[in-house]
């Protein structure tokens, strides 16, 4: 007879919200539900992310911050959550929808219930919508700003609930970088046990800790700055490597870190990007970047490597991308030398990856750290290694031979 058993709890009471909330979209659609989490008011851009499990990676992606997610899964929360799984240091999301939270956490690694989380960080979100009509919504109309009313902002009226959705910014041309990086530099050591390859400046533009723990154990001994950061202040780490993460907002309202990455290309860095830092690299290059319709997000993302031919399923974030035809090579506006797309997406062709021919750089637009899997994509952090290792083998030759 099996005797293990697993605990199982209910958040406490002061976790579980009561009452009506309502979720209003730019477009004057209204959806009614429950309250859950923190009640009140938050305004965002409504997205939906596809990902059967994750949600706390999603949640504590600072990517997602200035949205209010839709998770497509139908039952939310009944993993609980847990310290380990922490992407950053809080919940960033500015609001949350599901169909059907789990008001019981059955699992070994849980320590809390999502309620409590949600309640802790403020984040206002809402339950027992159709799930299913918001997304077709979003689907057919696009991203759209919107609003979650509940607790005392119910009671506003129809047209007070809308106004409000609409006075707010869209998310074109915002820059939210400096609200979700680092304050301070931080350093975090190789990996025990592992060869060094060298030191990698990481500029955190909303760094998930699970790119930052596996940048540690494929040899590299990490620097991690502020968005903020000068050319002086990546020279200062004596890298041997530039990475930029991922991160929120517009990729055409960060100028100051498409110059940093043109100065830094310029003196040889070997470079590598994710997510937003694809978008980076694209501007940097020269190409522009546009908004998608209702963007990538979720854990089941279908993209087909150029390079070997292979699918591979990724955890994608990204509701803007890269401008650059997908077949052939092109010239580099900045004079960067030949480019070319190195991943696209299965679903509608958007870039993916870009590849320079001419200079140590490549990115994809997807997250090959995948937290929360899948793990298909993994193999870039040993390209990436095997990159730098090998540059800085020719480097050393080269100056050996010319002493």
């Amino acid at each position: 007879m099996n005797t293990n058993t697993i605990e199982v709890t209910a958040p406490p009471a002061a976790a579980v919200p009561t009452g009506a909330a309502v979720l209003v979209l730019e477009d004057g659609t209204r959806f009614d539900g429950r309250a859950y989490g923190a009640t009140g008011q938050t305004l965002g851009e409504v997205v939906f992310s596809t990902g059967m499990t994750g949600y706390q990676e999603t949640l504590t992606d600072p990517s997602y911050a200035g949205q209010i997610v839709l998770m497509t899964a139908p039952h939310i929360g009944n993993t609980g959550v847990n310290d380990t799984d922490m992407e950053s240091r809080k919940i960033w999301v500015a609001g949350f929808i599901v169909r059907d939270p789990a008001r019981r956490v059955s699992n070994f690694r849980a320590e809390r219930s999502l309620d409590e989380d949600l309640l802790a960080d403020g984040v206002v979100g809402i339950c027992g919508v159709d799930t299913r009509a918001v997304t077709r919504r979003i689907r057919d109309a696009g991203a759209m700003r919107a609003g979650v009313f509940s607790g005392d902002k119910l009671g506003l009226s129809n047209e007070d609930q809308l106004q409000l959705v609409r006075e707010q910014p869209s998310m074109a041309g915002k820059n939210l970088s400096g609200e979700v990086t680092t304050p301070q530099p931080y350093n975090v050591p190789v990996a025990g046990g592992i060869e060094r390859v060298g030191t990698i400046a990481v500029l955190d533009l909303g760094i998930k800790r699970a790119t930052v723990q596996y940048l540690a154990e494929h040899g590299f001994d990490v620097a991690v700055l502020p968005a903020t950061s000068t050319a002086d202040d990546i020279r200062a780490t004596k890298p041997d490597a530039l990475f930029y993460s991922n991160g929120p907002g517009d990729p055409a309202a960060s100028d100051a870190q498409v110059k940093l990455l043109q100065e830094m290309l310029r003196e040889g860095i070997p470079y590598f990007g994710i997510c937003f830092g694809n978008q980076l690299l694209g501007r940097a290059l020269g190409f522009d970047t546009y908004k998608l319709p209702f963007g990538h997000r979720g854990i089941n993302q279908p993209v087909l490597d150029k390079r070997t031919g292979r699918v591979e399923i990724t955890a994608q974030n990204h509701g803007f991308a890269v401008d650059v035809p997908i077949e052939g090579e092109s010239e580099s506006p900045a004079g960067f030398g030949r480019v070319q797309v190195s991943h696209y997406s299965l679903n509608d062709q958007v870039v993916e990856g870009l590849e320079c021919l001419d200079i140590p750089a490549f990115s994809v637009q997807y997250h090959p750290e995948a937290a929360a899997g899948p793990h298909d994509a993994f193999y870039l952090f040993n390209r990436f290694r095997e990159l730098v290792a090998n540059r800085s083998a020719t480097t050393s030759t080269t100056t050996g031979d010319a002493n």
